[in-house]
């Protein structure tokens, strides 16, 4: 049998590259799936948008090199945090689940506690609890950021802060007079609490730090984390603006609306929320004496307002019965809601679930502003008690409630973020992480002059087109000229240099000629006309004719 050799495409490409003969392909080498990687990369290129900040700035029509780089710069970067925020999407370990029944017939808001309780792990299972204090008030209750501590203040001056995840208490306090609120700082480390005359700065270990003055009968705290901004307002009407890091008071408005008990601030812009006795809510910046928006919400006192972590949707509850919707991009209303009393608090979670307490009830709602919804997500009932406040926890399905018995901490599965980002907030960092973390927030301390109701404006650049520019003109002034054109003026050429001396004094020298130029031509024109008119009409000699020049 002779010996035949058959001449593979691999055997071909060995073949013509004598320098590549008798070597074998690496194992590791494989081959490139580009069909796969083309799908990938569409998968990003879709993700991208979720990510995006506006528009992209064209910089090839600005003339300012300097300008043009700089935003160019800020182009890139902006594109490279884009793309790893969609590709760093994948590292994404844990989904948003809801709580779902098997029977299609049966609804969501017939599940208890103790069903979900039974249902759930040992460890989530800790997390639904109740605490009852006996003659202590009204709780009201605030989370940190990272969602772990929990601060609780009574109306009759009872105050603590503990780890209710460990359920480990930090610090507790008995004040001795009434506390109107309580609010975290920039970390577990400091709390402020609104007491009956004054506002007072305490530490992780209950001591007293610093008696804020100027902070007189506040009702409501609320703090601003990216500009270490502590804001109050109270029973004089006065909204007012401390930075803690220097102790300057920023500022300082009167809202001329009376006492306020109700704000809030908006977590995309830092914009404050007011809620006032006559029905209306204002917004507030320090910059500003006057509010930025005026909106008649209710037909009596607004009782609360909760805004979406978008800040895109504002929920407001009044005394009369209504609970409503509100669009902040356009200031209209998109739903309204009838309550069987009138909802004392109500806040909206990391993904959107809306909750109301009311009474003794608390329910969860859920897709209630795209559409009219029909009934609630959750419903749950205190035993005995009045809500005074609720609050979702960050980065967990839990909702605590501030009753007249104590506090009661509820599960509500998808209403908290189950990513989160260890340097925006971490829940398990440690005592130096904590220490870089606060150094690195001081130094990205954003100033309070950069609080505006559009907070994309910076670093943008003007792009509208010169037809543009002239169609807005003629709509605004047949708008407020109702039956007359728009007539555009004509335009001027500037040139540099105009406006010196030089230039001015040979204007009034060209013109001074010009008119002397014009009257001897005047002159010569009036000669010659005589001439002609003596030529057309002689006159006949008379004796003395001869004696004429």
């Amino acid at each position: 049998m002779s010996n035949t050799t058959v001449t593979t495409p691999t055997n071909r490409k060995r073949k013509r590259s004598g320098a590549n003969q008798g070597k074998q392909q690496h194992p590791s080498k494989k081959p490139k799936h580009t069909g796969k990687r083309r799908r990938h990369e569409r998968r990003i290129q879709y993700k991208k948008r979720r990510y995006q900040r506006g528009s992209r700035v064209r910089t090839d029509t600005i003339t300012d090199k300097k300008l043009q780089t700089e935003l160019q710069h800020l182009e890139d970067l902006n594109r490279k945090a884009t793309d790893s925020a969609a590709r760093a999407e994948i590292l994404l370990p844990d989904n948003v689940g809801y709580l779902e029944s098997e029977d299609a017939l049966l609804k969501t808001w017939k599940f208890d506690q103790n069903q979900i309780k039974t249902a759930v792990d040992v460890q989530s299972s800790a997390k639904i609890f109740n605490l009852e204090f006996d003659n202590a008030g009204s709780y009201m209750n605030k989370y940190s950021g990272n969602g772990k501590f929990l601060l609780m203040g009574s109306e009759r001056g009872h105050v603590a802060m503990i780890d209710w995840i460990d359920s480990k208490v930090k610090t507790e306090l008995n004040l001795g007079e009434t506390v109107r609120d309580v609010s975290f700082l920039h970390n577990e480390t400091l709390f402020a609490v609104a007491q009956k005359r004054f506002t007072y700065m305490y530490d992780k270990q209950g001591i007293e730090l610093q008696e804020l003055k100027t902070h007189l009968f506040a009702w409501k705290l609320e703090y601003l984390p990216y500009h270490f901004l502590l804001c109050s307002v109270g029973k004089l009407g006065i909204l007012k603006y401390q930075d803690t890091t220097t102790g300057q008071l920023m500022a300082q408005h009167k809202t001329k609306l009376g006492a306020c008990r109700v704000m809030t601030q908006n977590p995309n812009n830092a914009v404050i929320h007011l809620g006032h006795q006559n029905g209306t809510v204002t917004l507030w910046n320090p910059n500003m004496s006057r509010p930025l928006v005026k909106m008649l919400c209710h037909r009596g006192q607004v009782n609360d307002i909760a805004i979406n972590r978008d800040g895109t949707i504002m929920a407001t509850a009044g005394n009369d019965g209504k609970l409503k919707i509100w669009d902040l991009r356009t200031y209209n209303e998109l739903q309204f809601y009838y309550t069987p009393k009138p909802v004392q608090s109500i806040d909206i979670s990391q993904r959107g679930l809306l909750s109301i307490g009311f009474g003794p009830h608390v329910q969860i709602w859920k897709d209630y502003s795209s559409t009219k919804a029909e009934e609630p997500y959750m419903i749950h009932q205190l035993p005995k008690g009045t809500i005074k406040n609720v609050q979702f926890c960050p980065y967990e399905d839990i909702l605590g409630i501030g009753h007249s018995k104590g506090f009661s901490s509820i599960m509500v599965p998808g209403s908290g973020e189950p990513n989160f980002d260890t340097f925006e907030q971490n829940p398990f960092q440690t005592k130096q992480q904590r220490r870089e973390a606060s150094v690195k927030k001081q130094l990205e301390k954003i100033p309070a002059d950069m609080i505006t109701l559009d907070n994309d404006f910076v670093g943008n650049v003007t792009r509208s087109a010169r037809e543009v520019y002239m169609n807005d003109l003629q709509t605004e002034y047949e708008a407020n000229n109702p039956g007359k054109k728009y007539q555009p003026k004509a335009s001027k050429r500037k040139a540099r240099g105009r406006g010196k001396i030089g230039k001015v004094v040979k204007t009034k020298e060209n013109k001074r000629m010009e008119e002397r130029n014009n009257l001897r031509k005047e002159q010569l024109r009036k000669l010659k006309e005589d001439r002609e008119k003596a030529i057309d009409n002689p006159i006949a000699p008379t004796a003395l004719s001869r004696f004429s020049k």
